[in-house]
């Protein structure tokens, strides 16, 4: 008899690294159920997993509301794959409520209807104390925003200095110790994972996608390049496909449960470099003002040595070899529609 794999929750599942995560799990023999609002993702993400056997549909709904989460957890979960989250920075400093509303209380609403899946399953009647190693598994996706500048050769470990520059990042902050919370106060395991700049197929190329998206759609329209600030600061640029393997393997190693994790390249690049390699003196690149100065950070370099000891996890795209297929997914006309749902 076959193994029927885990029954896993992607909340999310409909955006950008969402859809890696679900195409991940699905490819390793998992059952994959999507919830997501698609304010951000959209439906033409996942529509290739439609007839999947192991593909169990997307729920359109919004993590704000309870019953909602708790009906997902109704069926059994075994791991939770928690990505639903207001990601713009600016969105966040203009319209804070928003994001605090989304990625707090929606956070809670997940860990609490996997705490209450346990107890149901198990006919419990308590409220607190120390859970069983059956409780579902919630994996809190959230930033290396949350970091301060490092100029160490070493990059940016999961033990380096945090400081929220942004309400975003104060929110992601606030998911990780709630998660957390849930692990010492419940028993609950729970795994933090922190990507360093993830790019590649699928991420939107408007205003609202990733800094490599972006470029490379300007480069197809032959549209100047606009740098925000001076284009020194640096970023560590993650493959998604790498990005959404370490995400699953966290979800399903033990070794993980309870503590934060990095991932990233291990190789940084400035801003000013990335256009100057995307454009290829097609376009013209401009410095503009920054929307957000003082949430910028300078440097970005991830140290991932605790994700290779503890998940054995390892990038397997280099940089170049993943522009390469980033940029013909973008040239192949791949954009997405208006999130319609």
């Amino acid at each position: 008899m076959s193994n029927p794999g885990k029954r896993t929750l992607v909340t999310g599942g409909a955006g950008f690294i969402g859809r890696w995560v679900v195409a991940e799990l699905l490819a390793r023999g998992h059952r994959v159920r999507v919830f997501d609002d698609c304010s951000g993702g959209t439906p033409a993400n996942i529509e290739e997993f439609k007839g999947h056997p192991r593909f169990e549909g997307l729920i359109v709904g919004d993590v704000r509301h309870r019953a909602e989460v708790e009906a997902l957890f109704s069926d059994d979960v075994d791991v939770c794959y928690h990505l639903a989250a207001k990601i713009n920075v600016q969105h966040s400093i203009d319209q804070p409520r928003s994001v605090v509303d989304n990625d707090i209380l929606g956070t809670v609403n997940v860990l609490e209807a996997a705490r209450r899946q346990y107890l149901t399953r198990n006919g419990v009647r308590k409220t607190s104390g120390a859970l069983k190693t059956s409780a579902p598994k919630v994996v809190f996706v959230s930033t290396c925003m949350v970091y301060t500048p490092s100029h160490s050769p070493d990059g940016i470990d999961e033990e380096h200095p945090v400081r929220a520059l942004s309400p975003y990042a104060a929110c992601k902050l606030a998911g990780e110790h709630l998660a957390l919370s849930y692990h010492h106060a419940h028993g609950l395991p729970v795994t933090v994972l922190r990507p360093f700049n993830t790019f590649g197929p699928f991420q939107r190329t408007d205003a609202e996608g990733g800094v490599v998206a972006v470029f490379l759609q300007r480069a197809l329209d032959g549209r100047p390049f606009e740098i925000r600030g001076d284009g020194q600061q640096t970023r560590d640029l993650l493959y998604v496909k790498d990005c959404a393997r370490f995400v699953v393997e966290a979800g399903l190693n033990p070794q993980a449960d309870g503590i934060i994790l990095n991932a990233g390249l291990g190789r940084d690049i400035s801003i000013n470099e990335l256009a100057e390699r995307i454009s290829r003196g097609r376009c013209g690149i401009r410095h503009v003002p920054h929307d957000h100065p003082q949430a910028e950070i300078a440097r970005l370099l991830c140290n991932r040595a605790k994700a290779r000891r503890v998940l054995g996890w390892e990038p397997r795209y280099d940089f170049d070899e993943a522009l390469a297929e980033t940029e013909a997914w973008v040239r192949a006309g791949r954009r997405e529609p208006v999130p319609v749902c």
